[in-house]
Formats: structure tokens, C-alpha cells, sequence
């Protein structure tokens, strides 16, 4: 074969090889697209096809009042407090008022027989008098001076004596009988009526139920929001959904060294006496109020490395809005910047969304 015909047969070859590769890649390059492009939807395009509504819901923002709050853990206890208990010896003869019965301020709610301390009274009486006699002669000898001084000054002595006997002996007695000393409800007894008391036994209790006290703490940091005066919220376990209104009335200096908090008091109308002292207290004490605020649904918030966003409702179209977040209310969310009255944000179907996406509402109410 001749040097030009090996020459001309090789370039037919590599010309062949080239259109075999060029349409191999043309008919990749229709099958890539027949594939991948959107087709068109009643003769549209592809884009507007891309472009078409997402199906979200929506809320409108409440408006409403927030509470900020301080959240605490306390016990109630009895506005007064005592245990009746016997400061002489006896036999009880009387207990006024049964157990659970409201008494009032100076009702006698213990009797005891008195018998041995009026003997007692009388015969101290009976020493005074004598003494006073003894004293009104030893005076007479001394101003006509037949007596001694002597004898006038131990006449005094032994009158004094008398005087103080008799005194003992009428508070002795008095002590027999135990009035309340404040309007209460009567507690348990330990004792009943026959019964033989040494000083110092307790008897019955007496508690002042209305009003009634809440004592609890918070941490050190919130000292300067702690004042006398302010409003707070109680709750207890015993009566689940109920809310009982009172405020602080005394904070206590001292701050505790171990635990690092302050000890805080508030009274507590209790007029229905539903509540009871010991009661373990769930309170939030109120510390500010923020008129019309803005509130939405939790459940709107995206999180996004430290900040929050939601995204707006703007012209059917999703705005990706960065929002401050204030008190959290329930399952509500107080924003202090980045929405108003008015704005509509969307709740769910927000994974669904980027930033200026069409979307279509399913529901739209306020605070829903």
C-alpha cells in the first residue's frame, strides 16, 4: 500500500471516531434534559411551574398583656400560729370549742380545775390580811414611841411579803383558764377533758388561716426586682387549675451565704379557706407588665445557629424575618422586635419555604 493511501485511510478513521463520540454526547445531552426538566403544566413553562404556591399555615400576632415573672417554689403557712399549753398543773376541766371550730379572739379554749389555786388565793388573802393589821399597830407604837424601828420595818417586810403572795396566787389562777389570743381555727387535740397536764403540755393548736402566708426564695441576682408590695401568683397541687393573688409584704435581710438566695414573704387572701398552711407553693412573683405585646405560636420560630427567625406573610410570598424573643406565654412567644399588629406568620410548613417562596394559606387566625 502506498504511503498516501495509509495516510487518507488513517484520517477517515479518526474522522469517523470524532462524529461516533459527538453524537454519542449529543443524544446524553437530550436524554439529561428529557430527564431533568420540569415539564410544562397547560402549556406553561418550567419556571412558572417551579414557582407554584406551598401550602402552609398561618397566624395572625395576638396582642395582648405579658407578665414578666420570676418563678419560685415556697410553703404556705398560717398568718398566726400557736399551741396552747398549760403554764401550771391541773386537771383539765373544759376544752371551748371542738376540733376544726373557729374561734374568735379571747373565746376560752381551756379550763382547768381550778379548786387548789383558790384555796391557795384565799389563804394568801387571809396572810395579807393579817400582815396589815401587824403593820397598822407596829405604826401606831412607833409614831407614839412605844415601838422600835425594828419592829415597824419587819411589819413592812412581812406586808410586802403578803402582798406579793397574794399577787402570785391570783395569776396562778388566772392561768388556769387560756383564752385565744387571736380569731382562728382550732387543730387536733392531744389531750381530752380529764386528763392531768404538767407545765409546758400541749394541748390543742390554734391556726389563723385567713389571711395566709407564703414564704419562698429567690436567687440573689433578682434582689434588686424583689420589693415589698409586689403582686404575685400562687398555685398548689392540691387544687390543680385554680390561682390565688397576693403580694410580698416583708423580704428578709439576710442572704443565705450556702444556696445564694433571699427569702421573701407574701400574705395571701384566704377567705374560702380552701388553702391550708404546709401547702407546697408554686409562685410567680410579678415583676414587670408589658402592655400590648406581640405574641405568636412557638411553633413559628426557626432557630438558626443563636438567632431566631419566622417568616412573614408579605404579598403571598415568604419574607424570612429575624425577631427578638421576650417572655414566653404557655405555648406563646412574646417578640419585642421584628413583628407588629397585624403581621402574618407562618406556623407550619415552614421546612417546606425559603426566603421569598410563593405560598398559599391554609389557615390564617390570630393566635391560632
Amino acid at each position: 500500500m502506498r504511503r498516501g493511501n495509509f495516510i487518507e485511510l488513517g484520517f477517515r478513521m479518526r474522522l469517523a471516531w470524532f462524529l461516533f463520540v459527538l453524537i454519542i454526547g449529543a443524544g446524553a445531552a437530550a436524554g439529561y434534559w428529557a430527564w431533568f426538566a420540569p415539564p410544562a403544566a397547560n402549556g406553561g413553562t418550567a419556571e412558572k411551574v417551579a414557582e407554584a404556591p406551598v401550602p402552609v399555615e398561618a397566624a395572625t400576632v395576638r396582642i395582648d398583656t405579658v407578665l414578666q415573672q420570676i418563678r419560685a417554689v415556697g410553703t404556705l403557712r398560717s398568718n398566726e400560729s400557736v399551741v396552747v399549753a398549760s403554764e401550771v398543773s391541773g386537771r383539765i376541766l373544759e376544752i371551748g370549742g371542738a376540733e376544726g371550730q373557729e374561734v374568735v379572739r379571747g373565746k376560752v379554749i381551756l379550763k382547768l380545775d381550778p379548786a387548789i389555786y383558790e384555796a391557795e388565793l384565799e389563804q394568801a388573802r387571809s396572810a395579807l390580811a393579817l400582815s396589815e393589821r401587824n403593820y397598822k399597830r407596829a405604826n401606831d407604837l412607833k409614831a407614839s414611841g412605844a415601838g422600835t424601828g425594828r419592829a415597824l420595818d419587819e411589819a413592812v417586810a412581812a406586808l410586802r411579803n403578803d402582798q406579793a403572795a397574794v399577787t402570785l396566787a391570783e395569776a396562778r389562777l388566772a392561768k388556769t383558764q387560756i383564752a385565744a389570743p387571736f380569731n382562728g381555727v382550732l387543730g387536733l387535740r392531744r389531750m381530752s377533758v380529764g386528763a392531768y397536764v404538767n407545765p409546758g403540755d400541749m394541748i390543742i393548736n390554734l391556726e389563723q388561716i385567713d389571711p395566709l402566708k407564703v414564704d419562698f426564695r429567690i436567687p440573689e441576682n433578682a434582689l434588686s426586682a424583689a420589693k415589698v408590695g409586689q403582686p404575685l401568683y400562687v398555685a398548689v397541687d392540691a387544687l390543680p387549675g385554680e390561682q390565688f393573688e397576693g403580694s410580698v409584704y416583708a423580704v428578709d435581710p439576710q442572704v443565705d451565704e450556702a444556696a445564694r438566695n433571699i427569702t421573701l414573704r407574701a400574705t395571701l387572701p384566704n377567705r374560702n379557706g380552701k388553702l391550708r398552711p404546709g401547702l407546697f407553693a408554686r409562685v410567680s412573683l410579678i415583676v414587670a407588665r408589658h402592655e400590648n405585646a406581640v405574641l405568636i405560636p412557638e411553633r413559628a420560630l426557626v432557630p438558626m445557629a443563636e438567632d431566631q427567625f419566622v417568616f412573614r406573610v408579605v404579598d403571598g410570598k415568604a419574607v424570612m424575618t429575624k425577631v427578638a424573643l421576650g417572655e414566653r406565654v404557655g405555648n406563646e412567644v412574646e417578640i419585642v422586635e421584628g413583628l407588629k399588629a397585624g403581621d402574618t406568620v407562618i406556623t407550619d410548613g415552614v421546612l417546606k419555604i425559603r426566603d421569598g417562596s410563593p405560598v398559599s394559606l391554609l389557615t390564617a387566625a390570630a393566635g391560632s
